[in-house]
């Protein structure tokens, strides 16, 4: 029998228009690492555990479809706390960073924000909590970080952690 596995995702590799706009958007907003380049060929190596990860994510020129075209669902960038992920949404908001949404999936607590060419990223906290998903609630970053989990908490207790309206709870 095979019990070879997948330990976690590596790395994301996106081709960009605009090298140098892409890493100043992701070494200064979001905050990675430069752990290698070769301009030359078009590669920045980029990570936010550069001790632990080479790159996470590597921009390689050469992006043969407009940025209206959809080739990335979504990059998601784990944080270690609410607070790391509501500094973030402050970063990105001193930036002028065009937003998508503010998520609580129950699980997770998710600011969503598009990169200087359209790509969605992702920046998140594991709540601890259990929630069906796909489980969907806007929530507002700009609450006291108390009262939006007490918030989150009673939405996921009444929703009977399926993530929809259910009468029995």
């Amino acid at each position: 029998m095979n019990n070879a596995r997948v330990a976690r995702l590596g790395h994301v590799g996106l081709h960009v228009q605009d090298l140098e706009r892409q890493k100043a958007f992701y070494r200064d907003v979001i905050g990675l690492a430069v752990t290698d380049e070769d301009l030359e060929r078009g590669l920045v190596f980029m990570s936010s555990r550069p001790d632990e990860e080479h790159h996470e994510l590597l921009l390689c020129g050469g992006r043969n479809v407009g940025t209206e075209a959809r080739v990335v669902q979504q990059i998601s960038f784990r944080c270690d706390s609410l607070d790391d992920v509501i500094g973030l949404y402050e970063r990105f908001k001193q930036h002028g960073v065009k937003f998508d949404v503010t998520l609580s999936h129950g699980n997770a607590i998710g600011v969503y924000i598009f990169d200087p060419e359209g790509n969605r990223v992702e920046t998140y906290w594991n709540t601890g909590l259990s929630a069906k998903q796909p489980y969907a609630e806007v929530v507002d970053l700009e609450q006291p970080p108390a009262e939006l989990l007490d918030h989150i908490k009673e939405h996921v207790a009444r929703y009977c952690i399926t993530g929809f309206i259910d009468p029995s709870c």
